[in-house]
Formats: structure tokens, C-alpha cells, sequence
């Protein structure tokens, strides 16, 4: 992983390209019963984030710009491990490239 990043607002947080800024959903600390689960249960991240952010899109091969897929708000699913960590107070979010977001989720 790299370097972290840290910020005081996440508003000054602006993707460029088409790079997408989420927050990964946190990982539920207790079962439905109330069972307190260990922290090693819940270390792994989970595979569905919010966008928070996307950047206007890259350029393809003809100079065109290419937006991206998702837009801020959308529930999406990540790959399992990667994107590049920031860090605003107590809360991690993660930047992404638009091609590496596996799926959008709709309900």
C-alpha cells in the first residue's frame, strides 16, 4: 500500500482523472443476537464502499475525455485489497481508479 495521506476536510479532497474517492462500508463489530466479534473476524476490508468524489475522466486514445462510471453516492463493489489510503481525522477513505471498481450496486 501506499504512503498515507492525511487531511483536515475531506472537501479538499478533489479526484483528478478518473480516479473515484470512497469510504469502504465498516465491518459490524457484533452479530445479530449481540455476539461481540473478535477484531481478527473483522480485519479484512469489506468489498463494498460509498463514493464520496469522482474525477471528470481521462482521455482516451483520441483525446476524447472519458467520464467515469459511478457518481458520488453510489454503492459500489471494490476489489478485496488496494486503492491508495486518506486519512481525515479518525475516518479512512480510499482513492481508486474508475476501471478498478468491479461493479455498481443498485437495490
Amino acid at each position: 500500500m501506499a504512503a498515507q495521506a492525511t487531511f483536515k476536510s475531506i472537501k479538499a479532497v478533489i479526484p483528478l482523472l478518473d480516479r473515484v474517492l470512497v469510504q469502504r462500508f465498516k465491518p459490524e463489530t457484533r452479530t445479530a443476537t449481540g455476539v461481540l466479534l473478535p477484531t481478527s473476524a473483522t480485519n479484512s476490508p469489506l468489498p463494498e464502499a460509498t463514493v464520496i468524489a469522482v474525477g471528470p475522466g481521462a482521455p482516451n486514445k483520441e483525446g476524447q475525455v472519458v467520464p467515469t462510471n459511478v457518481k458520488a453516492g453510489d454503492r459500489v463493489l471494490l476489489p478485496g485489497w488496494g486503492g491508495n489510503s486518506i486519512k481525515v481525522g479518525e475516518e479512512e477513505y480510499y482513492l481508486f481508479r474508475d476501471s478498478e471498481i468491479l461493479a455498481k450496486i443498485q437495490e
